[in-house]
C-alpha cells in the first residue's frame, strides 16, 4: 500500500488540492470558519465521534464555550455579513443551542 496519499491523487485529511495539483490547506471563508466551530461544539456535545478513537465524549463546558464564541462573533460581525453568512451563522448558532438544551 502506498504511504503517500498524495502520490495516488487523494489529499490527507483536511486538505484540497490546489490548480497546480498540490495538497494545501483549504482557504479560509468566513463559512469555513463556522462550520469549523460547528463542528467543534458538535463534538463537545458527543454528537460526533473523536476521529482516531471513535468515542464520544461530552465536555458540556467546552460545548458552551463554542456556542458562547459563536453568539459573540453573531453580535459582533451584525450588519457586515452578506445575507447567505448570516443565514448561516443564526442557523447554526441556534440548531447548536437547541441541541445544548437537550443536554441536560
Amino acid at each position: 500500500m502506498n504511504e503517500n496519499p498524495a502520490a495516488c491523487g487523494e489529499c490527507p485529511e483536511g486538505r484540497v488540492k490546489d490548480p497546480a495539483g498540490r495538497c494545501v490547506m483549504p482557504e479560509v471563508t468566513f463559512a469555513s470558519f463556522i462550520l469549523s466551530l460547528n463542528t467543534s461544539a458538535l463534538y463537545h456535545m458527543g454528537e460526533l465521534p473523536h476521529p482516531e478513537t471513535g468515542r464520544k465524549i461530552v465536555d458540556r463546558e467546552l460545548a458552551k464555550h463554542t456556542i458562547d464564541t459563536l453568539a459573540l462573533l453573531a453580535e459582533k460581525t451584525r450588519g457586515n455579513l452578506d445575507p447567505n453568512e448570516q443565514e448561516l451563522l443564526t442557523r447554526i448558532l441556534y440548531e447548536l443551542k437547541m441541541r445544548f438544551v437537550k443536554l441536560g
